[in-house]
C-alpha cells in the first residue's frame, strides 16, 4: 500500500473508528458514573441499616429487662400459687396498670403454666387479657422452656400488632408462669412513613409485617408451604388470615446465588412502577430481615448526565481537532463546557446534602444518646437524643473539653476517671453506669458504651460513644427495694401491737381494782366524811373507769373481732372532748373556736377512741404554739358534712410542719420532740382508718397546720 492509498482509507474510514472508539468511551463513562453512584447510595443505605438494627435492638434492650424486673414483685407468685385469690390479683392488676404508666409499654400481663392471663395491666377494659388463654402463642412456649420469648404479631384480644417479650417466672428452678410485655412499634412506624423511601422488616417466613409502604403488609415475598401456612393459623401470629398475597415484586441480583444482601428492587409505589437499590440485614435473635431502600431514580439520571457530559467533551474534542486552527473560539467553549459543570457538580453537591439531611434525621430519631470525642476529649458530635437527656443544646456541648456540664458535682472523680480510661483506649466493652445531672437538676443514671471511632483511612480520630438511659430501671429496683423496707417496717408494728395487747391486758387488772377501792371508799363517806371528798372519790372512779374504757377499746382495736361500734354524734364527740382539755385550756391561754355544722349526721363508731383523737390533735396543737405569745393561742374546730361523709378540722396558729415532712408525720415512731415516741399521730390515722375513715395534714395559706380527717355518715 503506498502513502496516497494509505491517506484515502485514513480519509474514508478514519472518522468511523474515532466515532466508534469514542461511542465506547461515552458508554464506559456512563457506566462508570452508574458504578459510582451505586457504591455510594450502597454505602449510603448501609449505614443507614446499620442505624436501623442499632434502634430496633435498642427498642428491644430497653423492655428486655421488664418482665424479670416486674416478676419479681412478690404478688406475682402470690397470684400464680393461689389464682383464685381475687384480693392478690387486684392487688396485680393495679401493680400492672401503674408500671405500664410509668414504662410505656402497651401491656403487661402474667400467665399461669396452663396458658391461662391471671392479672393485666389492662383488667378493667373492655378488651381485657384476664381470663384469656395464650397457650398457642410462640413466646408462651419458649417461656415455659425456660427461655426469653421474642414474637411479634397481631393481639388475639385486641387486634392490635406488637412485641411480645416473655420470661418465665421461677421459684426455685420451677417455671410458676410467664411474665409478658407487650411493647408497641407503633412510633418506629410513624417514623418509616415520612421515609421517602420503602423500608420494611420481614419474619423468617418472608412475611413483612412493618413497612412504610402499607399495601405491601402482611404479604409474602414467596410462596408458602402448607407447613408455614399451618403454623401461622395454629399460632394465629397475623389473625386468622389463611392465605398470604405473594408482593408483585422483580428483583435482579448481580450474584445468582441469592446471597449477595444488595440487590435491585422493582416493585409498583405510588402507582407508578419504580426501582430501589435495597439491602437485606438479618437480626439473629429475633429472626427478621430489614430491607432498606434507595431510589435508582437519581443513578439513572446521573448516568444520564455523564453520557451528556462524555458527548459534550466528544464534541468538543471533535471541535478542537476540525477547527484546531479557531483557537480562541475553542477557548470560550471550552469554558462554556466547564461552568455547565461546575453547575452539575453544585447540584450533585445539593442532592448528597439533601442526603445527609435524610441520615441525620433518622440518626436524630434514635432513642440512644450519641457522642463523639477526640483524643483530647473535646466533643466533636452529639446528637439531639443526647442532647434531650441532658438539658444542653448542640452549641452548648461541642468544642467542650471536660469536665461537661452534665458531669454529677458528686462523682466528679469517678467521671474524670471514667474519662482517663476512655482516652487511653482501656474502657470497657461491655460498658459502665454513670450518674448524670439533668440542665434543671434532676439526676439521671446511665449505661455507657464506647467503641473507636475510625475514618475513612482506617486511622483512630476518636472514640464514639453510646448512652442509654437507664433511669426508669433504677427507680424500680430502688421502688423493689423500698416495699422490702416497708415489710420489715409492718413486721415491726406486728410485733408492737402484741405488746400493746399483752400491756392492756395486765393493766386492765389494777385499774378495775382502783374502781372497786374509790367505791368502797365513796361509800363509807356516804354517811360521815365530808362532800369534797365524794366528788374527789367519784371523779377517781370516773376517770378509772375511762382509763379501763380506754384499754378495752384499744384491745379492740388491735382485734377486730372484738369491736362493737355504736350511732356516734360527732358533735358530743367534739364537746366531751374539750371538756376534758379544760384544765389545759385554761393553762395555756387557748381560745378556741367551734363551727360546728347544725342537724350533722351521726356516724358509726367508737366513741371514747374518736374522742381520743380529737384530744390528741388539739394537744398537739397546743404545744405546736407553745413558742408563739399567749394573745396568739388560737386554735379552731369545725366539723361539716360533704356528700356521704363528715369532715372535722382542726386547725392551728403554729409554725406548721415544712414540706418535705408532711408525708412522714403519720410514721411509726416519726416524731419532733425531744421526749416524744412519734406513736400519737400514728394512732390516730389507725383509729380513723378502722373507722373507715381518712386522716391528712396540710399547711394553711394564713400559717399553722391543718389536719382534716373524714368519717362515713352512718346507714
Amino acid at each position: 500500500m503506498n502513502f496516497h492509498s494509505f491517506f484515502s482509507w485514513r480519509r474514508q474510514y478514519g472518522w468511523w473508528m474515532f466515532a466508534f472508539v469514542d461511542l465506547i468511551l461515552i458508554v464506559c463513562a456512563g457506566r462508570w458514573m452508574e458504578a459510582r453512584e451505586i457504591a455510594a447510595k450502597t454505602q449510603m443505605i448501609e449505614q443507614s441499616a446499620k442505624a436501623q438494627v442499632l434502634g430496633l435492638r435498642g427498642i428491644v434492650e430497653k423492655y428486655d429487662y421488664l418482665p424479670y424486673v416486674a416478676a419479681q414483685h412478690p404478688d406475682v407468685l402470690n397470684v400464680l400459687r393461689e389464682p383464685e385469690n381475687l384480693v392478690l390479683k387486684g392487688k396485680l392488676n393495679q401493680y400492672f396498670s401503674a408500671l405500664k404508666s410509668e414504662t410505656g409499654v402497651a401491656a403487661l400481663y402474667v400467665i399461669s403454666v396452663q396458658g391461662v392471663t391471671l392479672a393485666a395491666s389492662n383488667w378493667n377494659s373492655r378488651d381485657s387479657f384476664v381470663g384469656q388463654s395464650y397457650r398457642q402463642r410462640p413466646y408462651f412456649e419458649d417461656a415455659l422452656a425456660g427461655r426469653t420469648g421474642l414474637f411479634y404479631g397481631l393481639g388475639l384480644t385486641t387486634g392490635t400488632s406488637g412485641l411480645f417479650i416473655a420470661k418465665p417466672v421461677l421459684s426455685g428452678s420451677v417455671v410458676m408462669g410467664i411474665m409478658v410485655v407487650k411493647v408497641s412499634l407503633d412510633a418506629l412506624v410513624n417514623v418509616w412513613s415520612k421515609s421517602a423511601e420503602p423500608l420494611m422488616l420481614q419474619d423468617s417466613r418472608g412475611i413483612v409485617f412493618l413497612s412504610s409502604v402499607p399495601d405491601w403488609l402482611y404479604h409474602s415475598r414467596k410462596p408458602l408451604s402448607e407447613n408455614d401456612l399451618t403454623w401461622l393459623q395454629l399460632h394465629s401470629q397475623y389473625g386468622s388470615a389463611r392465605r398470604y398475597t405473594v408482593l408483585p415484586w422483580r428483583i435482579d441480583r448481580s450474584d445468582k446465588s441469592d446471597k449477595a444482601p444488595e440487590f435491585v428492587l422493582h416493585a409498583m409505589v405510588k402507582d407508578k412502577v419504580r426501582s430501589y437499590l435495597a439491602s437485606e440485614t438479618f437480626l439473629p435473635e429475633p429472626g427478621w430481615t430489614l430491607i432498606v431502600t434507595s431510589d435508582l431514580e437519581d443513578v439513572r439520571q446521573a448516568k444520564l448526565e455523564a453520557l451528556v457530559i462524555a458527548t459534550l467533551l466528544s464534541i468538543v474534542l471533535l471541535l478542537g481537532i476540525s477547527y484546531w486552527r479557531l483557537h480562541q473560539r475553542r477557548l470560550i467553549e471550552q469554558q462554556h463546557a466547564r461552568k455547565e459543570l461546575e453547575q452539575r457538580v453544585l447540584e450533585r453537591t445539593h442532592d448528597l446534602q439533601e442526603a445527609q439531611a435524610f441520615r441525620k434525621a433518622m440518626e436524630d430519631s434514635l432513642l440512644v444518646g450519641m457522642i463523639a470525642r477526640d483524643d483530647t476529649g473535646k466533643i466533636i458530635y452529639v446528637n439531639n437524643a443526647l442532647c434531650d437527656m441532658v438539658g444542653y443544646s448542640q452549641e452548648e456541648l461541642l468544642n467542650r473539653l471536660p469536665p461537661y456540664p452534665y458531669w454529677h458535682p458528686d462523682d466528679l472523680d469517678k467521671h474524670w476517671y471514667n474519662n482517663s480510661q476512655l482516652l487511653n483506649g482501656h474502657s470497657a466493652s461491655h460498658g459502665f453506669e454513670s450518674r448524670i445531672r439533668h440542665r434543671c437538676g434532676e439526676d439521671l443514671f446511665i449505661m455507657v458504651y464506647t467503641a473507636p471511632l475510625i475514618n475513612s483511612n482506617g486511622v483512630r480520630q476518636g472514640w464514639m460513644s453510646s448512652i442509654v438511659d437507664i433511669t426508669v430501671q433504677k427507680q424500680i429496683k430502688d421502688r423493689h427495694q423500698e416495699q422490702e423496707r416497708e415489710l420489715q417496717r409492718s413486721a415491726r408494728l406486728a410485733s408492737l401491737g402484741e405488746m400493746a395487747s399483752t400491756l392492756a391486758h395486765e393493766l386492765n387488772q389494777p385499774l378495775m381494782a382502783i374502781s372497786n377501792f374509790a367505791l368502797a371508799a365513796k361509800a363509807l363517806t356516804n354517811e360521815s366524811a365530808p362532800v369534797m371528798l365524794g366528788s374527789a372519790l367519784q371523779e377517781i372512779v370516773a376517770q378509772s373507769k375511762r382509763a379501763s374504757e380506754i384499754v378495752k377499746r384499744v384491745r379492740s382495736l388491735i382485734n377486730p373481732q372484738r369491736r362493737a361500734y355504736e350511732i356516734v354524734s360527732i358533735q358530743i364527740v367534739i364537746t366531751d372532748a374539750l371538756a376534758m382539755l379544760q384544765h389545759e385550756i385554761q393553762q395555756t391561754q387557748t381560745v378556741i373556736t367551734t363551727d360546728i355544722e347544725a342537724n350533722l349526721p351521726a356516724t358509726r363508731g367508737d366513741g371514747v377512741l374518736l374522742q381520743q383523737v380529737v384530744i390528741n390533735l388539739c394537744q398537739n396543737a397546743m404545744q405546736a404554739m407553745e413558742a408563739l405569745p399567749l394573745t396568739q393561742h388560737r386554735l379552731a374546730i369545725s366539723a361539716k358534712q360533704i356528700e356521704r361523709t363528715i369532715q372535722v378540722r382542726v386547725a392551728d396558729a403554729g409554725q406548721g410542719v415544712p414540706d418535705h415532712l408532711l408525708e412522714q408525720v403519720f410514721t411509726s415512731f416519726f416524731t419532733t420532740k425531744a421526749d416524744g415516741l412519734g406513736l400519737g399521730l400514728n394512732i390516730c390515722r389507725t383509729v380513723i382508718e378502722a373507722h373507715g375513715g381518712r386522716i391528712v395534714v396540710e399547711n394553711s395559706e394564713e400559717g399553722g397546720a391543718v389536719f382534716l380527717f373524714t368519717l362515713p355518715i352512718s346507714q
